[in-house]
This record gives structure tokens, sequence and C-alpha cells, in this order.
């Protein structure tokens, strides 16, 4: 099991934000290569997500870690091997077609499996690709989840639900920018 960052940490059910650290980045790195090197082949790619991974963005102090595989149906042959890897299986989670895991207490990381190709994961990657272009907009974004943390302190699903607007329409301005590209 490596060892736990100070830099990472959030107890089950709380909402706070922490100054965006650079040792994100390489506890990143550092959980890519121990997943690629215990797990092997099992998954396609793996991806960086999240508030963690824009460089200057405050956010939740868990690690979002998003990866493929070519066949959901058959997560079930990772649960084993990530469970010795000290992560927890959630199921899907709330979120239809996608397997979550997550590790430590506090919980320090969040795994998301996907298909190759999945809605989800292309917009993942396009909103994280677009809060790291466009800084004044991560600015935004960040004062928006400030003000939705203090108020959901407490409780992680209404703050979560409470940026849904806010997100859809920024992936709105992503999206139309992908296109005129």
């Amino acid at each position: 099991m490596p060892r736990r960052s100070r830099f990472l940490g959030l107890p089950e059910g709380r909402v706070f934000l922490s100054p965006y650290r650079g040792e994100w980045r390489r506890l990143y790195r550092s959980e890519r290569a121990r997943l690629r090197r215990d797990l092997g082949r099992r998954f396609r790619d793996i991806e960086h997500v999240g508030s963690t991974a824009v460089p200057g963005l405050s956010a939740k102090p868990v690690l979002d870690l998003a990866l493929t595989v070519k066949d959901l149906s058959k997560i079930g042959r990772l649960v084993k091997p990530l469970e010795k890897l000290g992560y927890e299986y959630k199921g899907e989670y709330g979120l239809p077609g996608r397997h979550f895991f997550v590790r430590g207490k506090p919980v320090t990381h969040h795994l998301h499996f996907v298909d190759v190709g999945s809605e989800h994961w292309r917009v993942w990657l396009l909103f994280r690709d677009y809060l790291r272009a466009h800084p004044e907009e991560a600015r935004r974004y960040e004062k928006f989840k400030r003000a939705k943390a203090r108020k959901y302190a407490n409780d992680r699903a209404a703050y979560t639900g409470s940026k849904s607007s806010f997100v859809v329409n920024m992936l709105r301005k992503a999206e139309k920018e992908a296109r005129t590209g």
C-alpha cells in the first residue's frame, strides 16, 4: 500500500475545497504507474480527471482517475485485484455506464471505469481540457464551487447535484469551441 499523502483525503459525506497542489499531478502519476504495474492489460487507458487535474483550480482533495475497458460487463474481474490495492467497489453508484471504486479512509482516490469510447469518457476529458485551456472559466467555476461547498459542507450529494446546471452550461461552451475549433 502506498504511503498516505498529506495533500489528499476527504471524510465521507463532507465537502471542502483545498487550494490547488502541484503534488496532485505527481500523486496521479504514481497511482497510474501502480495500477499499470499491478493490473497489467486489464484496462486500456487512464486519465486524471476532475478538478485536481486542472492546474490552479481548488478542488475536493480526492484524485479522480478515469479508466477505459474494452468490455465493462466484465468489470467483476477487476474487483479482487483492486481490493488488494486498497480499493472498495461501489458498483455504478448512481451513474449508469460507470463502475466506481474508492480508496482511503478518509477517501483519497476515486476510480471511474467506463467502456472505451463512452460518452462519460468524452465529457470528462472535454470538461477537464476546457478548464485547462480557459483559466478565466476555471476561476469562475472555482468561485461557484466555493459557494456551493460552503452551503453543502455536510451533504456531498447535494453539493454534486447543485453543480449540474453550471457544468452543463460550461460543457455547452466547450462543445461549441470543439466544433468550431
